[in-house]
Parts: C-alpha cells; structure tokens; sequence
C-alpha cells in the first residue's frame, strides 16, 4: 500500500511535458535564416555579412540563396554582388498587408493592455463625422462619460479627436472641424485656434494626445495613433480615467504604456517607422 501511495503522489505531483514542438522540414526553417536577415536590414548585404547574420557558413548561404534566386525570393544585384529580398518577397508582403483588418488586429492587444493597467481603453477610426468608437474595454472601476461603441468624438475637445486632427492632412480635417464646431455651437476665437494649433504641434512631437479634464471634469485621457504601412493614421488607441488615479503628466508610465501599445498594432500592420516623431499626412 506505502508503495502505492508513493506512486501515486509522484504521478499527482508530476508536472504534465509540455506538448512536443510539431515536426517540420528543418533546411526551410534553417534557410528561413536567411530572409529574416535581410528582413531586418534595410541594405542589400555581402554574402560574408548575411551568412554571418544568419548563422552559418557561406558554403551552406550561398546554396540557399541560389533557390531563393531560383524562386524570387532573393535578388542578387549584378553590380556589388550584394543580396537583398526579391520580387516574390515583396508580392507576399503585400498580400498579407491588404488581408490585414487593424480593429481585428488591435482588439486583442488593446484588451491586454486594457487588462494589465486596468484602465478604459477605446479604439476609433475616422468616420463622415468625425472620429467614431468602434470597440471598448471597460475597466472594473466606474467611469462616468458618455463613451460607448458607435460614439462620435470631438475633433477639438477630446485626446481621440485631436490625434486625427494633428495627423491627417489639412484638407481632409478642414470640413470635419466645420462640423465639429456646429456640434459644440460655438466658432472659436483667434486665441482659441492658436491654442488649438499648439496642441496639434505637440501631438506631433510627443506622438500622444492628451486631455486634462476637459470636456469632462474629473476625467483624464491619452490617445495614440496608429499607422499602416504606408505611414496613414487608421486608428487612435485611447485611454482614459478618472483623475485621481489616471495620471497624464508627460512623465507618466501611462504615455508610454499607450505609445508601445500604438506601436505594437502599428508595426502588426506593416509599419516600419516607430522611431520617429508623428508627423501629418500630405
């Protein structure tokens, strides 16, 4: 029976294996070196350079390269020698970028940061009437405003509003803004349009919009933009919460929470321009 027991205990105790990685055909993986080489470097490269950045020699490189060749994946330029990615290479990139859905793939990455900051999180996109909630996180805690899916949000009074104000082109803005002020029933004043204009400045230097209890006192936010591939805004990721515990300062952990999560959905959806400031769209 003590041996049962004992057993018994070691087979309760035994953690489960994790399941075994699924077999596939090792060269592809291992010549997968290769293009996620060139991937990463923006200039075509010696076959010494690659070889060395994909981890093995350039007897085993230089065959892999010559299929890749074979196939598109790889071209090789007849002057320097140098390998950089081929046609093929760039006709699957762009097929996956035109499948892509961003609100598909931001809900899923705005839930987990929804979810380890505790905040209301929003995603917007940019409809005839302004900027529009598509999807909401709501936090635990209660959050008095009136946000929910299908909200259209002020260009001028709101983080959301003034990410796509800084960032999509004047002229496409322009109608938006008429409208907006018609919404609010009141034109702005000189002062009031500079003050506005400050603001779009920062939102394009800092790459973050903020609301500081306005509209809604008591309340804080932050917006972030997201980019597709070719740099256009598609989306604004905004959170916000009440000012006791929503800090907006621009020292906050907060800024940079939102702007890793911005960039984290923008470079899903192709973009490869995270380390400069925003700046509007032509």
């Amino acid at each position: 029976m003590a041996t049962r027991s004992s057993s018994g205990k070691r087979n309760a105790d035994h953690t489960p294996a994790a399941p075994p990685r699924r077999r596939g055909i090792q060269s592809i993986e291992v010549g997968g070196k290769i293009l996620l080489a060139l991937l990463e470097h923006s200039s075509s490269l010696p076959l010494g350079a690659l070889a060395k950045a994909a981890g093995m020699s350039g007897a085993n490189a230089h065959a892999y390269l010559v299929s890749y060749g074979n196939l598109g994946l790889v071209r090789q330029d007849p002057n320097s020698g140098e390998y950089e990615l081929g046609p093929l290479a760039l006709q699957l990139g762009l097929a996956a970028l035109h499948r892509l859905d961003p609100i598909k793939i931001a809900i899923p990455m705005t839930r987990e940061f929804a979810e380890r900051t505790g905040q209301t999180i929003a995603i917007a996109v940019l409809g005839n009437l302004g900027p529009v909630i598509v999807h909401l996180h709501e936090s635990n805690y209660p959050i008095h405003v009136n946000m929910r899916t299908g909200t259209v949000m002020s260009l001028t009074n709101t983080a959301t509003g003034k990410v796509f104000a800084a960032l999509l082109p004047p002229k496409k803005i322009e109608s938006l803004l008429h409208e907006d002020h018609l919404r609010l029933g009141a034109v702005p004043s000189l002062g009031q349009t500079e003050k506005f204009e400050r603001t779009l400045r920062e939102v394009r230097q800092r790459g973050v919009a903020r609301a500081v209890g306005d509209p809604i006192p008591g309340i804080n936010g932050l917006s972030a933009p997201v980019f597709d591939s070719n740099g256009n805004v598609v989306l604004a990721i905004t959170a916000i919460g009440a000012v006791g515990v929503f800090d907006v300062r621009w020292t906050s952990p907060l800024i940079g929470d939102i702007k890793r999560c911005a960039d984290a959905i923008s470079a899903e959806l192709g973009w490869q321009n995270r380390d400069v400031r925003a700046t509007r769209q032509d």
